[in-house]
């Protein structure tokens, strides 16, 4: 699992880390890293029931329940992490940051893709869920306690229930002003019946 380099960036992302050492044997993140990286082995090589019994054996050790069905990139930090839920189609690329309480979730039954997928560089703060099949972009920032329940653009702030963007391309979204769809979809259609209606009575008469 190039444990080296993921030890060197939970120090990069805690600065409570002081040592390799510390983060290695005290970490419950990178342990259950290093046991879904053990269960993703078993469960990819028709060897499921294993691969399960090692992600349920880290969830009661850790308080981290990863499945070992997901895929996770490289460098993944898993800050504190108690309440973290990673589902069965979630896909994780390099260079993440979760806190704790983040749920990578579902929002049905359906047995295809139903778990988000997120980009590279992407931090994820405590308490979030992002719940769907969709992407999350690169470099992309969710708040804490965020609900997302649609696409994420690259480079890019959500905050708020249900998720909105209020940041993007390190410029601050102005939702006051900015029109809402919804609105204007309302006035096109007042505006058509008004229309109808008159076309009607000229044709009455």
């Amino acid at each position: 699992m190039r444990l080296k380099e993921t030890i060197e960036a939970y120090r990069r992302n805690d600065p409570a880390a002081r040592s390799n050492l510390e983060v290695f044997f005290l970490y419950n993140g990178l342990h259950a890293v290093m046991y879904y990286r053990v269960a993703h082995w078993f469960y990819t090589h028709r060897m499921k029931f294993i691969g399960r019994w090692i992600s349920q054996f880290a969830r009661r050790r850790t308080g981290i329940e990863i499945h070992p069905a997901a895929k996770i990139g490289r460098r993944l930090v898993i800050d504190h992490g108690t309440g973290t839920v990673i589902g069965a189609t979630a896909e994780i690329g390099d260079d993440c940051l979760l806190y704790q309480g983040v749920t990578l979730g579902g929002t049905g039954a359906a047995r295809e893709k139903r778990h988000p997928t997120l980009g590279n560089n992407v931090m994820v703060g405590c308490g979030a869920k992002v719940l769907g099949p969709f992407k999350v972009g690169d470099n992309a920032r969710i708040a804490a306690n965020s609900v997302v329940l649609e696409e994420v653009p690259a480079n890019s702030t959500v905050v708020g229930v249900p998720g909105r963007v209020v940041r993007l391309n390190g410029e601050k979204l102005d939702h006051i002003h900015t029109p809402d769809p919804v609105r204007a979809e309302l006035d096109y259609l007042h505006e058509r019946v008004e229309l109808l209606e008159k076309q009607t009575q000229t044709e009455e008469k």
